[in-house]
C-alpha cells in the first residue's frame, strides 16, 4: 500500500481562527466557552457554548457568495483555505487535479439555514410555501465537499461522511484509504459544524446531554472530573491535506506526520449511550493499531473522545486499560474538548490536528477544568490534567465516537524522512 502523509492543516475553532491561535490556546489551557451570542437564550436551560469568535467570512470570499452558504460551510471554506495555502497546493496548477479529491464531514450540516427557512414559512400569514432557492443547497451535509471541490478544481473523489460525532475521523479514514489504494494522490479532508442554534441547543438539552453549568461556563467541560455533568457545544472546522508520500516528496512539500492506521467499529448497543464496558471503543483502537502494524506499547499519546459525560468518559477509559494494559500508565491521555467544547461532526478533524501538532511540537495539550478526582477512574493514569506537558510523541491515536454507536480511531506517526 501507498504511504500517506499530512502536508497541510487549517482550523477555525473556539480558541482561534487559524492553526497558530488554535495551538497556542490548547497549550495555554484556554477555555473557549462563554455565553451564547448567536441567539437569545432566555428560555433555554443551557445558555453557553464554545462559539467561534471574531470570524468574518468576507476575509475568505465575497459577501454575495458567502450569503449562499450556511455557517458550517463558511467554517469549511476558511479552514480549507488555510490548509491549502499551508500545503503549497493552492497556487500549484501543474498537478493532475483528476487525482485530487475532497472528502468532507459534518454531523448535522446546515441546521441554522433549516431553522431560519422553516421559521419564516411557519410564521408567514399567507401560508404560501415561499423558500429561498438556496435553501436546499445551503442545508444539505454534502454541500461543503461540493463547494471545496469547485473552489480548488479538484476532480477526484468528492463526497461527504456522516457518522454523528465520528464523522470527520471517518472522513480522514476514507481519505487515507483512497490514497493507500492508489485511487488518489491528494485528498482535502476534515469537517465543519455550526449547530449552536436554537434547535441544536434545545435538542441536546432535551436529551440531557449538555452541561447546564450556566454560573461557570468556562469550567463546564470537565472530562474525567467527579462533577462532570454533560458536554459543551462547540463549532468550527478543521482541514487536513492527506497526500501520497512520493507525491509530496516530489514537490518538496512540508510534512507534518504520517498517517499509519485506522479503525472503525459499531457498538450495536444503544442509539446514544456507549457500551458500558467500552467494547466498541476497545475494538476500534485494537483495529487501528493492528492496521498500522505496530504494538500498543508504541503509542505515546491518546487524544480521547472525552466529552465530559458521566458514562462516556468511563467507557473510554475502560477500553484504554483493556487495550494497553500496563502500558496505559506510560501514556499521556488528554481531552481537548475541555477547551474547545464538542464540535460534533468536526471534532475528529480538529482533534486529529491537535494530535499531529503534539507529535510535531513535543507537547501534550492538557485536559483542563479538573478539580476533583473521580474514584471510578484509576487516577494513576496520566490524564494530563490542567497543564500541558512536554514529551516526545512518536505515535498518537485520536478517538471519536458518535451517537448510533459509531466508533473511529486514526493513528499518526512522527515523520522522520
Amino acid at each position: 500500500m501507498k504511504r500517506v502523509v499530512i502536508s497541510g492543516i487549517g482550523a477555525v475553532t473556539p480558541l482561534g481562527n487559524n492553526i497558530e491561535e488554535y495551538w497556542n490556546g490548547l497549550v495555554k489551557g484556554q477555555s473557549g466557552a462563554d455565553m451564547i451570542t448567536h441567539f437569545d437564550t432566555e428560555h433555554f436551560r443551557t445558555k453557553f457554548a464554545c462559539e467561534v469568535k471574531n470570524f468574518n467570512i468576507e476575509d475568505y470570499m465575497h459577501r454575495k457568495e458567502a450569503r449562499k452558504l450556511d455557517r458550517f460551510c463558511h467554517y469549511a471554506m476558511a479552514s480549507a483555505d488555510e490548509a491549502m495555502a499551508d500545503s503549497g497546493l493552492k497556487e500549484d496548477n501543474s498537478l493532475n487535479k483528476e487525482r485530487m479529491g475532497v472528502i468532507w464531514a459534518s454531523g448535522i450540516g446546515g441546521l441554522e439555514t433549516f431553522t431560519n427557512e422553516v421559521r419564516d414559512y411557519s410564521t408567514s400569514e399567507s401560508g404560501i410555501p415561499k423558500f429561498n432557492p438556496f435553501f436546499i443547497p445551503k442545508m444539505i451535509v454534502d454541500i461543503s465537499a461540493g463547494h471545496l471541490s469547485i473552489r480548488y478544481g479538484f476532480k477526484g473523489p468528492n463526497f461527504s461522511v456522516v457518522s454523528a460525532c465520528a464523522s470527520s475521523t471517518n472522513a480522514m479514514i476514507d481519505a487515507l484509504n483512497y490514497i493507500r489504494l492508489g485511487k488518489a494522490d491528494v485528498i482535502l479532508t476534515g469537517g465543519s459544524e455550526a449547530a449552536i442554534t436554537e434547535p441544536g441547543i434545545a435538542g441536546f438539552n432535551a436529551m440531557k446531554a449538555l452541561s447546564e453549568r450556566n454560573d461557570d461556563p468556562k469550567t463546564a467541560s470537565r472530562p474525567f472530573d467527579l462533577d462532570r455533568n454533560g458536554f459543551v457545544m462547540g463549532e468550527g472546522g478543521g482541514a487536513l491535506i492527506l497526500e501520497e508520500y512520493e507525491h509530496a516528496k516530489a514537490r518538496g512539500a512540508k510534512i507534518y506526520a504520517e498517517v499509519i492506521g485506522d479503525g472503525a467499529t459499531g457498538d450495536a448497543h444503544h442509539i446514544t449511550a456507549p457500551h458500558p464496558e467500552g467494547e466498541g471503543a476497545m475494538r476500534v483502537m485494537k483495529l487501528a493499531i493492528e492496521d498500522a502494524g505496530i504494538n500498543p506499547t508504541d503509542v505515546d499519546y491518546i487524544n480521547v473522545h472525552g466529552t465530559s459525560t458521566p458514562l462516556g468518559d468511563i467507557s473510554e477509559v475502560k477500553a484504554i486499560q483493556e487495550v494497553f494494559g500496563e502500558h496505559a500508565y506510560n501514556l499521556n491521555i488528554s481531552s481537548t474538548k475541555s477547551m474547545t467544547g464538542h464540535l460534533l461532526g468536526a471534532a475528529g478533524a480538529i482533534e486529529g490536528i491537535a494530535s499531529v501538532l503534539a507529535i510535531k511540537n513535543g507537547i501534550i495539550p492538557p485536559t483542563i477544568n479538573h478539580f476533583t478526582d473521580d474514584p471510578v477512574f484509576d487516577n494513576n493514569l496520566n490524564f494530563t490534567f490542567n497543564k500541558a506537558q512536554e514529551k516526545e510523541v512518536k505515535v498518537a491515536i485520536s478517538n471519536t465516537f458518535g451517537f448510533g454507536g459509531h466508533n473511529a480511531s486514526i493513528l499518526f506517526k512522527k515523520y522522520e524522512g
